[in-house]
């Protein structure tokens, strides 16, 4: 074989070796799963339960929205020009949603509709809600649900409340305070066990607690509930009010550069959120349009406070140039005179608007801003000019020369008279044909149904998370318990032999669950998996056991042998008992004793009684023949426990226990004796003594090597040897890749 084949040949082998490994860690984790199959199923249904109660004990959440148009610019009647650029708007739509946003108009929404009163009836903890809410969906008279004697001061269904007044002083607002109903239409108001005031339905009341403080005042427009009610009444500081409105409160754009606002809000009343969208649409739409016409009314102001100043002017240049005619009698000018004294108008009406028009920039902007700046600029351009025709004129004779300043004069304020006029009536009309730069398209509807709780996610994603946590915390459970699952590291660390590793049985688990059934029908069938399913991998193990026990007690001084095991629930019982089956199969005579006098119960699986047992043996009260039962299924003896004593230790230390365990080794082969947990009862370790081989059952990844450790040393203080150990347990896959073995008896 070459160099590459050899390579290659133990590439693969590592690469079947690596796979094996895999395979064997996944069968591992999912033994690990399904012993704690019950952990999972109870981690699941509890946290399946937690998630069913909050999607049905959760307070419903109804969202309704509205839809907002932002405009590029005011739109005006038609055939109206603006006069100046006031109606353009340039603000981006992030600070439509910001305006939209502020207190302007959150607070002006909380004012109109009392958002900062809270009144509400006080329920009990967790499910006095739900419980109420239920019963108002069923409630078609409105009447009031009646609680229990002793519950009657919480809402449980049918309670309402209106305030349409409340006010506190300051040291009192966002506090908590509790309204008590009382007979006819009765309240009081109370404030940490401390009455207030007291009112009635209707009226007005109010109450000075405090100097130099605002009074408590109060209007309760509607309540109805029993005597005795609580309700929580709190009036929110301003901004409170705001940040809870806000955070209910999404405003966004529906897409990018399309000036459309969707305005959302979340609510636990449809009603309330559609009447909240609304009147913040409305207040919004109303402000922007006031914003607009408050330009338009500042410009009218400035023209009508110019107008009679002007109009006093234009009479009396017009008075003026009917003087000098009527004292110099009628002069003409010619067409060239005309012309020149017709630019100067022009020039000097121009000159003034601009003027006005500087005037009215100077009141929102200082000198050096662009806009006062390019006016200043135009009007020392047109006074140049209007100083060059005022030099053509100078040349003229005297007469004209008057008559032509005269007549510009009353032309220039004839014209301005006339187009701040019609400017003034313009903005008049476009005042009144102001519509903003914002409009709805849509107002809030009542919706239909909650967006909140969503029960079937919750249920679904709490089902599964459950898994999930269930899993995690069987393998938490894992990583906490440190038992020993390695028979290897138990003759290491223990130096004690490992006898047998016994898998764990599938069949036996159907025969416990029958015995549970023979236990209500006292059915009389004995049942031991050795005999109904003997070719088990379990009784294969305890086979092999029956050879290594055959050869260790050879030289035994005597056939007794004790099955014991550290704590309970290890598989002990099920050892002792299908041992004593297979070394009767060999065709030994055996005898299996239920020495566990605090909870025996070989009795149940082999269906026999308790009575007349072990503890009656030892008080002398019956004899051995008496006690002994015949088990021909197993073709074994049993002893019972008997009589469960008071005191079984010290039953156990009596002299006749000795003698009766002398007097069945000579009538027996084998004695096989079932004890209680070392760690748990002294017992075993008092039965120890009379045994000549004592072995410790210990199950698979449920005792640690310090518990162990503890066994080992109560049976040496007692003056007993472990002779060996049965490691119980092992899952069946572990069998397969060759972690259950047999101990081979080696004599010495």
């Amino acid at each position: 074989m070459t160099n590459f084949s050899k390579n290659n040949t133990k590439a693969l082998g590592n690469y079947q070796l690596n796979q094996e490994e895999v395979d064997i860690d996944l069968v591992e984790w999912l033994n690990i799963l399904k012993d704690g199959k019950w952990l999972v199923i109870f981690v699941t249904l509890a946290v399946l339960f937690l998630g069913i109660a909050k999607a049905f004990l959760d307070k419903p959440v109804y969202k309704a929205d509205v839809i907002l148009q932002i405009n590029e610019k005011t739109r005006t009647l038609a055939g109206i020009e603006p006069l100046i650029d006031l109606f353009k708007s340039t603000m981006p739509v992030l600070a439509e949603i910001e305006l939209i946003k502020s207190r302007m108009v959150l607070g002006e929404t909380i004012k109109n509709l009392d958002l900062d009163i809270i009144a509400k009836p006080k329920y009990f903890p967790l499910v006095g809600e739900a419980i109420a809410r239920q019963y108002q969906l069923r409630n078609h008279d409105n009447s009031i649900f009646n609680p229990i004697a002793g519950l009657s001061h919480y809402a449980w269904g049918g309670e309402s409340i209106k305030v349409d007044t409340l006010t506190v002083p300051e040291n009192l607002k966002d506090e908590e305070l509790i309204l008590l109903t009382g007979e006819q239409d009765h309240f009081q108001i109370i404030y940490r066990d401390g009455l207030i005031l007291e009112g009635r339905v209707g009226e007005l009341v109010s109450k000075q607690i405090a100097n130099n403080q605002l009074p408590v005042t109060i209007l309760v427009s509607l309540l109805k509930s029993r005597p005795g009610t609580q309700f929580i009444l709190k009036r929110l500081s301003e901004n409170s009010a705001i940040i809870q409105l806000k955070e209910n409160l999404i405003v966004s754009e529906k897409n990018k550069l399309t000036g459309i606002l969707e305005l959302t809000l979340e609510s636990h009343s449809p009603d309330q959120a559609v009447r909240v969208l609304n009147e913040i649409a409305n207040i919004y739409v109303q402000q922007n349009v006031e914003h607009k016409s408050a330009e338009s009314q500042k410009t009218l102001e400035f023209l009508e406070k110019q107008l009679p100043i002007l109009k006093k002017q234009m009479e009396v240049t017009t008075s003026d140039l009917n003087d000098y005619r009527n004292r110099k009698g009628s002069i003409h000018l010619d067409i060239e005179t005309e012309n020149i004294l017709k630019g100067l108008v022009e020039i000097k009406t121009q000159t003034t608007l601009l003027q006005q028009k500087r005037d009215e920039l100077r009141q929102s902007y200082t000198e050096s801003h662009p806009n006062v700046i390019a006016v200043d600029k135009q009007i020392s351009r047109l006074r140049e000019q209007a100083r060059t025709h005022e030099n053509l004129i100078k040349v003229l004779p005297e007469t004209q020369q008057v008559i032509a300043g005269l007549s510009g004069d009353v032309q220039v304020s004839t014209t301005l008279y006339n187009t701040l006029l019609n400017n003034a009536q313009a903005l008049k009309v476009t005042k009144a044909g102001t519509v903003g730069d914002v409009r709805v398209i849509d107002y809030a509807i009542l919706p239909d149904l909650p967006i909140k709780p969503k029960k079937m996610l919750i249920i679904s994603v709490t089902f599964i998370f459950g898994i999930f946590l269930g899993i995690a915390a069987v393998f938490v459970r894992k990583m906490l318990h440190r038992g020993i699952e390695d028979p290897d590291l138990v003759e290491k660390q223990l130096n004690i032999p490992v006898y047998s590793t016994v898998s764990h049985s599938k069949c036996q688990e159907i025969l416990n669950k029958e015995a549970g059934k023979h236990k209500k029908s006292h059915n009389n069938v004995p049942l031991v998996l050795a005999k109904i399913y003997p070719e088990d991998s379990a009784i294969e193990s305890l086979r092999s056991f029956r050879t290594s026990l055959h050869f260790s007690l050879l030289d035994a001084k005597n056939n007794i042998v004790l099955i014991s095991g550290p704590s309970p629930n290890i598989g002990k019982t099920f050892v002792a008992m299908n041992l004593a089956t297979v070394m009767a199969d060999s065709g030994k005579k055996v005898l299996l004793i239920d020495a566990d006098l605090r909870k025996g119960a070989i009795n149940k699986l082999l269906g026999v009684s308790r009575e007349n047992g072990l503890s009656e043996i030892i008080s002398d009260t019956i004899t051995m023949k008496k006690a002994t039962h015949k088990i021909a299924q197993a073709n074994i003896d049993f002893i019972s426990t008997g009589a469960l004593p008071p005191n079984p230790s010290e039953l156990l230390l009596h002299e006749r226990f000795g003698i009766f365990l002398e007097t069945l080794t000579e009538q027996y082969d084998l004695v096989i004796i079932d004890s209680p947990p070392i760690l748990a009862a002294t017992d075993a370790a008092i039965i120890g003594r009379f045994a000549s081989a004592t072995f410790m059952v210990i199950k698979a990844g449920q005792h640690t090597k310090r518990e162990l450790e503890q066994s080992i040393k109560r049976f040496a203080q007692s003056g007993t040897n472990i002779k060996g150990i049965v490691f119980n347990g092992v899952p069946e896959s572990a069998s397969r890749y060759g972690y259950v073995y047999q101990y081979n008896y080696k004599k010495d």
